[in-house]
């Protein structure tokens, strides 16, 4: 979670916490845009756009309430605004279509932290060994086969033993998100 939440006192308080918690939330800020909009560069287009309105408007953010909701209700005006810019162009979405997908993305907002964070929460009760396999099987360029041999094993025992720890954190996350949130 970002940085405490009391009230910042001067002005460079003030810009460090918003640079704090408009950066923990940027990822999710900008896939509920991108499910807002057709294009990634609308995406960018509308996630600049939105991070200078919240920076104006930084100073009325109550910081007892939720960062992200607060965000993506300016997001949602921000690419409405946009959209209306560009309704010329015939592949935009109806006003009402917008809407209903800002809706939905909205709600999954809430989701998608609580995964993310059960993952987290699965990994670092994981064996550092088997995180480092994990991590790793995930990391780009590298192959499996390149590990096990290295390892001195052989490619299928190797896949195995990874998907038996895929299992183990599936289970784990399923187990975490299936427990109410203790803070909502």
């Amino acid at each position: 979670m970002p940085p405490d939440s009391s009230p910042p006192h001067s002005e460079d308080e003030r810009y460090e916490t918003f640079v704090s918690r408009f950066a923990h939330f940027e990822p999710d800020l900008r896939r509920f845009i991108r499910s807002l909009l057709p294009t990634w560069s609308d995406t960018d287009e509308v996630l600049q756009q939105t991070a200078i309105v919240i920076w104006r408007k930084f100073d009325q953010y109550d910081p007892e309430t939720n960062f992200m909701k607060w965000a993506c209700v300016i997001a949602r005006f921000e690419a409405l605004t946009y959209r209306r810019k560009m309704a010329r162009d015939r592949l935009v979405f109806r006003e009402d279509v917008m809407e209903l997908m800002a809706d939905e993305g909205g709600e999954e907002v809430d989701s998608r932290i609580r995964e993310h964070d059960a993952l987290e929460d699965c990994l670092l009760a994981m064996p550092e060994k088997h995180r480092q396999f994990l991590t790793l099987a995930y990391t780009p360029g590298v192959k499996v086969k390149e590990m096990a041999e290295e390892a001195g094993s052989s490619a299928a025992s190797f896949y195995m033993r990874l998907k038996r720890l895929r299992r183990q954190l599936m289970q784990c996350m399923e187990s975490k998100l299936r427990t109410p949130d203790i803070g909502s």
